[in-house]
């Protein structure tokens, strides 16, 4: 996002300054929601409406914002098409889905988790 393009919560309430909106607080994350539904689905190859379904089956994280538009974070093309790989190669219900991913998810913090207690070992060895 440009340094002059609006915060997507700031064109909630542009025609009317007293309808204006602002957050009590603040929050920055990490990756922040800075695509819009739009922009997934013409990345993604899928309509709008079906990004719409994966956000309300819990397959893609969004948010949404004061004038109830969804919000991706850049990660979210890909994510979508991981939700379409998973369902067209493994021939998988979205719910069969959602619990694949959970499990991906899974593996991979304690893949993670082991690599680091394998490293904390290997760091404690001393050099005799």
């Amino acid at each position: 996002m440009r340094a002059d393009e609006p915060f997507p919560a700031d064109e909630a309430g542009r025609g009317d300054p007293a309808a204006r909106r602002y957050p009590l607080v603040r929050i920055h994350r990490s990756t922040p929601y800075l695509l819009p539904l739009s922009g997934v689905a013409r990345r993604s190859g899928l309509p709008p409406d079906m990004v719409r379904r994966f956000v309300a089956l819990g397959l893609v994280d969004a948010e949404r914002d004061a004038a109830g538009r969804l919000w991706f974070r850049t990660t979210a093309p890909s994510a979508v098409a991981r939700v379409q790989r998973l369902r067209s190669g493994l021939f998988l219900n979205y719910a069969a889905v959602g619990v694949v991913l959970d499990l991906l998810d899974r593996i991979e913090r304690l893949e993670t988790a082991l690599r680091q207690s394998e490293r904390a070992a290997e760091e404690r060895t001393p050099w005799t």
